[in-house]
């Protein structure tokens, strides 16, 4: 087993600009063990890119994601971020998320497709009545996850412009000093506090009013705690899909035999979204470090206690050793025991819902606009912990 005492290298490795899995990556995945790592921000940590590796830490309790708060967490801003739910360790993070799970669960969501296809298929018209070039963000990524959000939770839509802000500052790496990431952060809780005042008096039929009540009559969690919940299911709830919407259509433009296939085979759409969550690395870099609680061997190096790991998802999903051709796009490919939703306790709470509104999307695309193409430059977001289109003209 190795503890090699190199200097670290500097992380991350992706670019903003663009959808590509480092080279670097796969020069890390060859080498023996683990690489020592150092973010802009916080302690050096260990990257794990190998998908086995990726499962045992993601998925081990040895491993504990509550140590970062006493941590100086790797980190990409300055800031350091309240996990929230994220950022606890079970069982204080299994008594949040039963609360919320029963939301989310395959059948619960499934009530919501004719809702999601009849709002897909309205965005659709209006942007069809704008005319081409139109942008395929402003106009149908972004509001599609939150508007479907936002109805769930009990958010007033008109309020969408104010969050967006929130949002993107949320999940900001490098724009954003310390205390104006703090000032955003109390900003939106502030206006999640006042919500769920207005819910209080005026209960309502959807996830914010169920939450309330299980905060007022059964004390399950604080206010702070119900405060945090809202404010991460209204984020995390929108945010990654309104960026794999377009991320998925570029990626598909760019593999037009597989768009071709797909299509020629609409039934094609679960498989191929199933697949393009394995191809597409979503994150600029590896996020949320998992901490050992006691020594451990992790793909052939001893990891201390105290000692942070950061799992590169991307990476464990392009892995020869688990995907055969892992560099080539097949959206037939089957058994795809993809990584995109993560694993373990923090396996994503919404990968339901933002599996059928990612096919939804696909599908109503690829119906509506089979001639759908590139009607200038993709502008990138940038400083940010997701990379995508911020504006991204298509024609058709």
């Amino acid at each position: 087993m190795t503890t090699a005492d190199i200097a670290p290298l500097a992380y991350p490795f992706n670019t903003p600009d663009g959808l590509q899995l480092a080279e670097a990556y796969e020069r890390v995945r060859e080498r023996p063990g683990l690489l020592r790592v150092q973010m802009p921000y916080g302690e050096p940590a260990w990257l794990v890119t190998r998908y086995a590796d990726a499962r045992l830490v993601l998925g081990d309790q040895r491993f504990s994601r509550a140590a970062a708060a006493s941590h100086d967490e790797p980190r990409q801003s300055e800031g350091q971020r309240d996990g929230g739910i994220l950022g606890m360790d079970p069982p204080d993070h299994t008594r949040l998320r039963s609360l919320v799970a029963k939301a989310f669960t395959v059948r619960q969501v499934e009530k919501l497709r004719p809702q999601v296809r009849e709002l897909t298929a309205g965005l659709l018209d209006e942007m069809e009545t704008a005319g081409p070039p139109a942008d395929l963000v402003d106009l149908f990524a972004l509001p599609l996850p939150v508007a479907v959000i936002c109805r769930m939770l009990g958010v007033p839509t008109e309020d969408r412009p104010r969050f967006r802000v929130w949002s993107d500052d949320a999940l900001s790496t490098s724009s954003l000093t310390a205390e104006e990431f703090e000032a955003s952060r109390e900003e939106l809780r502030a206006y999640m506090a006042g919500l769920i005042e207005q819910h209080r008096r005026s209960p309502q039929d959807d996830l914010m009013t169920a939450l309330i009540e299980a905060r007022d009559d059964g004390d399950r969690l604080s206010e702070l705690e119900l405060v945090d919940l809202c404010v991460g299911i209204l984020v995390a709830g929108h945010e990654t899909t309104a960026s794999q919407i377009p991320n998925f259509v570029l990626t598909l433009l760019d593999h037009p035999d597989q768009l071709a296939r797909l299509r020629a085979e609409p039934e094609l759409v679960p498989n191929a979204v199933e697949e393009l969550l394995r191809f597409v690395p979503l994150g600029s870099g590896a996020g949320q470090p998992r901490y050992a609680t006691e020594d451990i061997e992790v793909g052939g190096t001893l990891v201390r206690a105290g000692s942070p790991v950061l799992v590169a998802v991307g990476a464990a999903n392009r892995d020869a050793l688990r995907f055969a051709a892992p560099g080539i796009l097949d959206i037939a490919r089957e058994g795809n025991q993809h990584l995109g939703f993560g694993h373990g306790v923090h396996h994503c709470l919404g990968a339901p819902l933002a599996r059928l509104e990612l096919q939804e999307a696909l599908s109503a695309l690829i119906t509506r606009f089979p001639e759908l193409r590139l009607a200038g430059d993709v502008t990138w977001k940038s400083e940010m912990l997701v990379r995508g289109p911020r504006v991204m003209p298509v024609e058709w």
